[in-house]
């Protein structure tokens, strides 16, 4: 059995996040990812018949997202102002939002418990959600991230 398990601080067994924007050269790698939870939500079309006993149901489109909490680190949130104009990671996490950009997602689950490499999830999708807090009790800011994706899956 091959489980898929982040292991913080080991190489290549580990889950990252990388942002980009369709031809534009920088790249966004999303730093300090606290959890993040791949949604794939099938809808489901219910009907009733008169000669039925039970409602009849068949799987519909798919909402697909990913959601996450992040640290954040001032650079990746607010974007590197020395990098290309327009790419992820001159726009960093809060551009994205605001600019409504479709980005490119990667997703890697490093996996090398049985010596494989691990899987990466990407697609398109835009970043919404962000409601960055701080607090006493958690003295740096936090934010959630969801990542709406449009369009399918990529499974490599």
């Amino acid at each position: 059995m091959a489980y898929i398990y982040p292991a913080p601080g080991v190489e290549n067994v580990e889950v990252t996040l990388t942002l980009s924007v369709a031809g534009k050269a920088g790249n966004l790698l999303v730093p300090a990812l606290q959890d993040v939870t791949v949604n794939n939500a099938n809808d489901v079309f219910t009907w009733t018949q008169l000669d039925a006993g039970s409602k009849l149901q068949i799987a519909t489109t798919a909402t697909n997202s990913l959601s996450m909490n992040i640290v954040l680190d001032q650079t990746a949130f607010f974007g590197n102002s020395a990098a290309t104009t327009g790419s992820a990671d001159k726009l960093g996490v809060f551009g994205l939002s605001s600019e409504k950009t479709l980005v490119g997602f990667s997703l890697y689950m490093g996996d090398t418990s049985a010596g494989d490499a691990g899987k990466t999830i990407s697609g398109n999708a835009y970043v919404t959600g962000l409601a960055p807090t701080v607090s006493a009790d958690a003295p740096v800011w936090v934010s959630p991230v969801t990542l709406t994706v449009t369009g399918d899956y990529t499974i490599a």
